[in-house]
């Protein structure tokens, strides 16, 4: 009886071993190497981008809204709204993500919608019905980084007065930082404002 437990522990204890060596050393080890491959490393790392300095200044997978205080001269592309945010716009807490999971229908998500419309288009100085769906309305995670080339474009006008800028400077930026289809055809094009505000900080050193 000794003898068979303790055989059986023997095996149980080298089972063990290798499963550690193989499932804890091994696999993270072949993860580690893949994502480190020329191409994916940037992603595995958290998709880190610099500024004009070469400092980190945050991940192009966030979107964090640049509000300008009270007063103050906004130069800034601004995401789309966020659930966290304490006031209509802005800005929201990038550290909660989560949306407000109302409905459609629900009447304070109505009136956030206008809200957020009626002060958008007196900061773009635009009419309200020139205002993308993507800028009244907030993503499913309060973070997304990237806006609708629409949105992009109602914005345009007032970055070039603000920073001095030509407009056709500003679009030009807008271009260089608006992605296509993925594939080619799925989903929508896309600006990542995250990357495009760090180009145009930049662009105004």
């Amino acid at each position: 009886m000794v003898e068979l437990l303790s055989r059986q522990a023997g095996v149980a204890a080298r089972v063990l071993l290798v499963m550690t060596l193989l499932l804890g050393v091994g696999y993270p080890l072949a993860v580690w190497a893949v994502a480190h491959l020329p191409g994916l490393s940037a992603s595995a790392e958290g998709s880190v981008v610099t500024g004009p300095d070469g400092t980190s200044a945050g991940s192009s997978l966030i979107g964090i809204d640049p509000v300008a205080p009270d007063g103050a001269p906004d130069p800034w592309f601004h995401t789309r709204p966020s659930a966290t945010a304490s006031g209509v716009l802005g800005p929201g807490d990038p550290s909660t993500s989560g949306a407000s999971n109302r409905s459609g229908f629900n009447p304070d998500l109505l009136d956030a919608v206008e809200q957020r419309r009626a002060a958008i288009a007196a900061r773009e100085g635009v009419d309200p019905a020139a205002v993308p769906p993507d800028a009244v309305t907030a993503s499913a995670s309060g973070v997304d980084p990237d806006i609708s080339p629409a949105y992009a474009r109602l914005q345009v006008a007032r970055v070039a007065r603000v920073t001095g800028l030509s407009p056709d400077e500003v679009r030009a930026l807008v271009a260089a930082h608006t992605d296509g289809r993925s594939l080619g055809v799925l989903g929508e094009p896309g600006v990542n404002v995250t990357e495009l505000n760090l180009a145009l900080a930049a662009a105004l050193r």
